[in-house]
């Protein structure tokens, strides 16, 4: 059962997306997360009933705060830019597999991008490390589909899937100018 200052905060959510930080009875931020309507995720939290590592993320919350946003992309980046800031115990606990990803755009003629467990010294540019690993795929996907770089396997003499889609520059059916490469390598880095 939430406490009596938490009933409150919940009532003052709204139905917009942001980010939310779940903090223990000392303040520390235990917990970020993101969602499309804050009001219902939030609330799902102590309305439900969770096992495992989230029922323990629940018995230790004593606070939370919210950040709304202006969609939910920008959720998702403040998530990533809070979590790497603070940190939270229950982030790295909850995360999905062993070690933090990296996102990387590789070093070659045609470049991709692409979710990497670990650093090699092979040219490529490295992003990261991410302690949740939802958040790096979904940036990833995101970063894929507004700037893109190679989706495919290469020259294959017909455009893939992602070229007519627009999510890949189309090495798959003709020579892509190392020029336009650079372009979105350079929004991709800012």
């Amino acid at each position: 059962m939430a406490s009596e200052h938490i009933e409150q905060k919940l009532a003052l959510l709204p139905d917009l997306p942001g980010s939310y930080q779940m903090k223990d009875l000392n303040g520390k931020i235990i917990y970020v997360g993101k969602a499309k309507n804050l009001k219902n995720r939030v609330r799902s939290y102590f309305k439900s009933e969770h096992s495992g590592k989230t029922a323990q993320l629940v018995e230790n919350i004593a606070d939370f705060d919210f950040i709304v946003t202006s969609s939910e992309k920008e959720s998702l980046l403040l998530e990533i830019t809070l979590i790497q800031k603070y940190q939270p115990y229950y982030n790295i606990r909850l995360k999905r597999g062993t070690g933090y990803p990296y996102i990387k755009i590789t070093h070659e003629r045609d470049p991709k991008i692409e979710l990497v467990s670990e650093v090699k010294q092979d040219g490529g540019q490295y992003f990261g490390p991410y302690p949740n690993v939802y958040a790096a795929q979904e940036t990833l996907h995101f970063l894929q589909k507004v700037y893109p770089l190679r989706r495919c396997n290469g020259y294959q003499g017909r455009p893939c899937l992602y070229a007519n889609m627009g999510q890949c520059l189309g090495p798959c059916y003709h020579e892509v100018p190392t020029a336009e490469y650079d372009a979105q390598i350079h929004k991709i880095q800012r």
